[in-house]
């Protein structure tokens, strides 16, 4: 039921956006691993995982949710000194 509920939220909500955090010549990888763990919680190896795609492919998708939550992120991340936009997604 509450699955249910929440995809309904979902649905009327529209499509959702997506975090992305692009490369940049300035930060350290290592800086990147700590903003993803210290402000997203996220555990080292997943946190690791993104700041390789971000800095071997130029960008990585972060996380998704509604549009206000993602720039919110988009917010937070320029507050860190990173690069960030947000997307809908197709």
């Amino acid at each position: 039921m509450l699955e249910e509920t929440r995809l309904e939220e979902r649905l009327e909500l529209g499509k959702p956006w997506t975090l992305v955090v692009w490369d940049d010549p300035v930060n350290l990888m290592t800086y990147v691993t700590w903003v993803f763990r210290s402000y997203f919680g996220f555990p080292k190896p997943k946190a690791e995982r993104l700041m390789m795609q971000v800095h071997t492919e130029g960008k990585a998708a972060i996380l998704s949710g509604t549009r206000e939550e993602m720039e919110r992120h988009v917010e937070a991340m320029h507050g860190y000194g990173l690069q960030a936009t947000l997307q809908q997604v197709d």
